[in-house]
């Protein structure tokens, strides 16, 4: 299994090197802003370095939403963000589940995403849905609402991101988590492995390190390393600190595996 961290995008080689990670995932732009990617000039080095490399989309993506001036702006900002990440040999786009307004009907969103994949030109890089810690009309946050999501969109060739935060700040127990999710998507493309700060079901998304063994913030630690192994997939943790906390926090993974 390759695991690796979330650094930042100025040098993601160099980030990557300094926690011993085989992958690397970061930001193309300010994760709180609309803006189209730049081109590269270290996207040959990126493509060549043997890395997995994955692209995280701005938070602000929601292709789900009722309203016109978010959901449409965010189509295009996934498209433009999935052709910025082929040019650097991604494996995958993450994008968050997305919500709707307090009184909408989830069914909208699940079909605004079907037609955003549908509009969706592919650039070789898949779109992997990460399911999401609060909000009481998210698409993603309850699993139940994911298996609607996924009759709407999964004969689309999407991939799916599994937080153990957000799963655990979102209300589902991380025990059994992997084959729930596979009975619902047949599939979990990565693994974000992060402790929680919260408790369970409190719909918070404050992300804790790992490397302390025993209490990762409310989570099992150990619980989170299970995950990784049960799902068979890469994983990078987004927790908190540098490159000496994510190294520790990759090393606690690798020795549980």
């Amino acid at each position: 299994m390759r695991i690796g961290a979330h650094v930042d995008r100025t040098d993601p080689l160099a980030e990557a090197k300094a926690r011993n990670a085989d992958v690397v995932q970061f930001f193309l732009t300010d994760p709180q802003g609309f803006k189209n990617p730049e081109p590269r000039e270290d996207a040959e080095a990126i493509r060549d370095s043997g890395l997995l490399v994955f692209i995280h989309a701005p938070y602000l993506v929601n292709v789900a939403t009722a309203n016109n001036r978010i959901r449409i702006p965010s189509r295009k900002l996934m498209q433009a963000h999935a052709e910025a990440a082929a040019t650097l040999g991604a494996k995958g786009l993450i994008v968050h589940g997305g919500h709707m307004g307090k009184d909408a009907d989830l069914a909208d969103g699940f079909a605004n995403w079907r037609k955003a994949l549908q509009q969706h030109k592919d650039t070789g890089v898949q779109i992997l849905i990460e399911n999401t810690a609060g909000g009481d009309n998210a698409c993603v946050r309850r699993f139940d609402d994911l298996a609607r999501l996924w009759d709407a969109v999964g004969d689309l060739g999407v991939g799916f991101c599994l937080d153990t935060c957000h799963a655990h700040a979102g209300g589902e127990d991380l025990i059994g988590i992997v084959d729930r999710v596979k009975a619902i998507t047949g599939r979990i493309d990565l693994v974000h492995a992060n402790g929680s700060k919260d408790g369970f079901d409190s719909g918070r998304d404050r992300h804790d390190n790992l490397f302390g063994g025993g209490s990762a913030g409310t989570l099992d630690a150990a619980l989170v390393a299970a995950v990784v192994k049960a799902a068979g997939a890469p994983a990078v943790v987004e927790t908190p600190g540098g490159a000496d906390e994510h190294s520790a926090d990759i090393a606690y993974l690798r020795e549980r595996l």
